[in-house]
């Protein structure tokens, strides 16, 4: 049984939660603005986690994967696009409101980033308590950065129904695009396939690190 830091498991859950929330709003907000009103008449436009959890994906997985230190896997429910609200040019909008998620995901690890970077003065207090408080906001801001920073290059790993397979479906025209829709079905199966042969760790560690080094 491996050791269980509850303080850990709740601050990588809270963070997860919020960045899950803030990315499946990102979308919800663009495609409104973008002409789609579906998200925002099903109540998606909203940072209420409650309406984006999905039970296996938001809660039962990443708990799973934080006590027992497996490879984290977390999703909320997708928001609806209705690519017929966004005539004409919807291929370009639909671009736009998949690469919101990833954004706001790198968003949220910059700002991260530089409050962190503000409480470096923190660590030198002489008080243990405050000293305490420091280092758990500290982890809690490190957490988001990591959490946000990984959510945003998994998501756009470029295959359906990842965020990054809409994006390069939104880019691809003519024969190219519908040879890559016709793959959608199959989406779920080579993001498996990947994950399992280690492959999917090959293609996020490099670019996750970099702009890690960056940010932290």
């Amino acid at each position: 049984m491996p050791n269980v830091d509850l303080t850990q498991i709740l601050t990588g859950f809270a963070v997860l939660l919020i960045s899950l929330t803030v990315h499946e709003a990102a979308h919800a907000w663009t495609a409104d603005r973008l002409g789609d009103s579906t998200a925002r008449l099903l109540g998606r436009l909203s940072l209420n986690p409650a309406v984006h959890i999905d039970p296996i994906g938001t809660i039962v997985f990443p708990l799973i994967a934080m006590v027992t230190n497996l490879p984290l896997i977390g999703w909320a429910k997708p928001v609806p696009v209705n690519p017929g609200q966004l005539r004409p040019h919807w291929r370009q909008k639909f671009t736009l409101i998949a690469a919101a998620g990833p954004a706001s995901n790198l968003v949220l690890a910059l700002a991260a980033a530089v409050v962190l970077a503000t409480l470096a003065p923190a660590e030198t207090s002489s008080e243990p308590v405050f000293v305490s408080a420091a280092a758990r906001f500290e982890y809690l801001l490190r957490t988001a950065v990591v959490v946000n920073v990984l959510l945003a290059v998994f998501n756009m790993v470029p295959i359906p129904p990842l965020d990054g397979g809409n994006v390069l479906s939104g880019l691809l025209t003519g024969p190219m695009a519908n040879t890559f829709d016709r793959l959608r079905p199959y989406g779920f199966i080579i993001l498996y396939g990947l994950m399992l042969t280690g492959l999917l760790t090959t293609i996020i560690l490099p670019p996750a690190r970099l702009l890690l080094s960056w940010l932290l």
